[in-house]
């Protein structure tokens, strides 16, 4: 995939979360966190596992009383069972001191515990807490997030640099302060955790805003003051369009910068809707930036008064959902079928050339053209199909593409034998 235009990497510490590694140069990372009550193993454990389906390669758990701290580990059985290894990420808020002290197994069944400075306590009460919070980390070998949420920002270390700030003759604003207090939360909270003798390669830290511009702003100085590994996410992005929108103009601007290692979109999903909606959108805007690949990609036309029938985005709706659910399969017996592009165009325009860039397209005729669909592969058209089976024709065809590419490289799996039969296509003239 090309990554020109992209900046270099930022270097910084690399943070192993289990067998996942964070930082350092390896990839990006995608993760997600679950909305059900962790007190209720069974649907959390669901979740999880499809989470873990979808691609996301860590999954955070609330871990917020004792009742969902005494479930960890069942959680964390139940998913082995299934063979899911996703490390479970334990997000704790006011009481996490308590509970990982009080559910040894809890403790001992997460991967990375995630504390936020701004509410572990104030003053003194604050350092036992946060100090207890390492000691379980570094007792059970476990590295952290120290992830700052500008909606729950320490009220007295933000206090204080406002008074510091008024005190200078040329004060900054107050936004431009707000900002520095979340930057400093993280970064005073990461030297006093290494002050304890947790290593700077078990410190990952966020510094999470929910305003696009802030968020830039913060990472971007963040980037310049430590070499933590950093988890880059706009919080309370929002639901829908609204929400996928502005965590993309958010963290493309940081990525292209070379600034991140580790993801997560927090949408908001629809009423009933999925909640694996959110890994998707991180793969894709990594896939779409050339960073990383995780499922072929389908490139379509968005329709004019050519394509006055919805024949083309049908299909283009069916062959993207196909190729993502065939992904967990594919993984494995094809090497690299991440990386395919299909092409599903609507009619003569653009859509011969479009099919003969990507490694497999078919191009659909648009309103009154000759209703044929010729299909190009790696740029040469090799049949044209026509009747009323063109969908099922066409994924056929991509599926023996895939086999065909990709089944037969070294060290690959044998596939399943699979035959077209019964499908009715018109050879290239």
């Amino acid at each position: 995939m090309s990554t020109q235009g992209i900046a270099e990497r930022r270097v910084s510490r690399r943070v192993m979360v289990g067998t996942v590694a964070i930082g350092g140069g390896a990839p990006i990372v995608v993760q997600s966190m679950t909305n059900t009550d962790t007190v209720d193993a069974e649907a959390t454990a669901a979740q999880v596992l499809a989470l873990w389906r979808a691609g996301s390669e860590l999954v955070r758990i609330t871990v917020n009383s004792p009742e969902a701290a005494a479930q960890v580990a069942t959680i964390r059985a139940r998913l082995d069972a299934q063979g899911c290894t996703v490390p479970l990420v334990g997000d704790f808020h006011y009481n996490g001191h308590k509970l990982l002290t009080q559910f040894p197994d809890c403790a001992q069944a997460l991967a990375k515990y995630r504390i936020n400075p701004g509410n572990v306590g104030r003053g003194a009460k604050r350092d036992e807490q946060f100090a207890t919070m390492i000691e379980c980390a570094l007792r059970y070998d476990r590295p952290v997030r120290i992830g700052v949420n500008w909606g729950s920002l320490d009220p007295t270390l933000l206090a204080r640099l406002m008074d510091e700030n008024a005190a200078q003759s040329d004060p900054l604003d107050a936004q431009a302060v707000m900002r520095e207090a979340v930057i400093r939360s993280a970064l005073d909270s990461a030297r006093q955790a290494e002050a304890w003798g947790l290593p700077a390669e078990r410190i990952v830290i966020s510094c999470k805003m929910s305003q696009v511009q802030d968020l830039v702003a913060v990472y971007r100085a963040l980037a310049t003051r430590c070499d933590y590994a950093l988890h880059l996410g706009l919080t309370e992005a929002g639901m829908g369009s609204k929400g996928i929108v502005a965590s993309t103009a958010a963290l493309a601007v940081l990525l292209q910068e070379g600034i991140g290692d580790t993801i997560r979109v927090s949408l908001t999903p629809e009423p009933g809707g999925d909640r694996a909606r959110e890994v998707q959108v991180a793969q894709e805007i990594l896939q779409s930036m050339g960073l990383r690949a995780f499922t072929p990609m389908v490139s379509a036309c968005p329709g004019c008064g050519r394509t006055t029938s919805s024949t083309f985005q049908e299909l283009a709706d069916r062959i993207q959902g196909y190729l993502r659910a065939q992904m967990p399969q594919w993984r494995g017996l094809y090497p690299g079928v991440e990386t395919m592009r299909v092409a599903v165009m609507g009619c003569v325009v653009n859509g011969p050339g479009e099919s003969k860039h990507a490694d497999i397209g078919i191009s659909l005729p648009g309103t009154n053209e000759v209703p044929v669909a010729p299909v190009y592969v790696d740029g040469e058209k090799t049949v044209t199909l026509k009747g009323e089976r063109i969908a099922e024709e066409f994924q056929a065809l991509v599926e023996d593409y895939v086999r065909r590419r990709y089944g037969a490289q070294p060290g690959a799996p044998a596939a399943p034998e699979k035959t077209t039969a019964g499908i009715s296509i018109k050879a290239a003239s």
